[in-house]
Parts: C-alpha cells; sequence; structure tokens
C-alpha cells in the first residue's frame, strides 16, 4: 500500500513541506511516482513513526547544538555543497555540513557532539568540534569537524559508522537513526539532555 506525501505527512502529524524534506534527501526507501506525485510506502511511514527519541541523558553534558539541515540541492561543481543528501560519498558530506552557521560556538564545541537532523530524524553525527574560525558575516566553521557516521535509509534505518575514535562511533550509534525534535529560528538549535527534575513533593505525614 502506497500513500501521498500528503497523507504520509498526516499519519505523522508533520506539515507535508516537513515530510517532503525527507523524500529530497533519498531518505526513505520503495518510492513510486505517480506523474510528478510521489507515493511513499505505507511500511516506510509506519517505520518513521516507530523511530525512538533519542537518548540524549546518555551523553553526559547537560546541554548540545543540533544542526538542523535542509536537503542537499543538486550537486554544483562551481558552488560549496551544503545540506544533507543520502547519496553523497561521506567526504561530501562532511563538506557540506561542517559549517558554516551564526551560533556559540564555546557552547557547540562544549556539547561534544553535534547531531545532524533532517525534519527531526538523526541523519548524521559530527565530532571533533574543538577548534572554530569566524568570517566576516560573524558565521563559525569548525575546520576539525569528523563525520563520525550517517544515515542512507530512515525506515530500516541503515547506518554507516565513519568514525575511528571508539567514542566518537559509539555516540554515532547510538544517536543516528532517532527522533530528535529541536525549535530554532536558525540553523543550530541547542536541546538540553537532561531531563528537568522533578518538582520537590514534601513528605507525607504519617
Amino acid at each position: 500500500m502506497f500513500l501521498t506525501t500528503g497523507q504520509a505527512a498526516a499519519e505523522l502529524g508533520c506539515a507535508i513541506t516537513t515530510f517532503r524534506r525527507l523524500v529530497r534527501a533519498g531518505l526513505l526507501p520503495g518510492l513510486a511516482r505517480h506523474g510528478v506525485r510521489v507515493m511513499v510506502p505505507l511500511e516506510a511511514v509506519q517505520a518513521l513513526r516507530t523511530r525512538p527519541a533519542a537518548p540524549l541523558h546518555r551523553i553526559g553534558v547537560p546541554e548540545i547544538a543540533v544542526l538542523r539541515a535542509d536537503a542537499a540541492p543538486p550537486p554544483d561543481p562551481s558552488r560549496r555543497p551544503t545540506g544533507f543528501a543520502a547519496n553523497l560519498s561521506p567526504a561530501l558530506l562532511r563538506e557540506s555540513l561542517h559549517g558554516w552557521w551564526r551560533c556559540d560556538a564555546a557552547s557547540l564545541a562544549a556539547g561534544g557532539v553535534l547531531p545532524v537532523t533532517v525534519s527531526g530524524y538523526v541523519v548524521a553525527i559530527l565530532t571533533g568540534l574543538d577548534r572554530w574560525e569566524k568570517d566576516e558575516q560573524g558565521r563559525h566553521g569548525f575546520p576539525d569537524a569528523v563525520l563520525a557516521g550517517y544515515v542512507t535509509d530512515l525506515a530500516r534505518p541503515i547506518t554507516h559508522l565513519t568514525a575511528t575514535d571508539p567514542r566518537d562511533r559509539d555516540l554515532a550509534g547510538l544517536l543516528l537513526g532517532t527522533r530528535l525534535a529541536s525549535h530554532s529560528g536558525g540553523t543550530i538549535a541547542y536541546v538540553t539532555t537532561t531531563p528537568a527534575p522533578a518538582p520537590h513533593q514534601p513528605p507525607r505525614e504519617p
């Protein structure tokens, strides 16, 4: 059974533009096309709906930054690649994701890991963020950034661990393919990783 992108978005409770970003990024298998209409297998939509939330409490820092990526446009040799696409090589993915953004560079680096999300799903992990540069427009780049892993299929999911450092590989394995909601007016969002403390309850009188 196939769904239209509008039906798929309704199943997931998201905007149709949000769902179409996943389609453009090449993250969903088994798509069919009827004229200009893209049809999505029901099984892929159901798999997206049951992806677990990112276990942020296991990262060990109080806050991390999140890179909210768009789907990458078709390759253009005259321009630096930007965004995420499942068919990009690891080298091109790293090149397209390691900057430049307006952000609090020190806070981003302090998190030790930068999940990359497309439409709220973690599709890549960057580490190696300790050093940064700033351009004339106030945007920051991270020249030593490492692509620790990425996803080529969100439904199953199919993940690829590309880091050599064991901790980076563990972080990528922990987060790739999970759901990670974030809210920001820009490309970079900041997410609290530890649950809010429960309100204090006075002891009950015997």
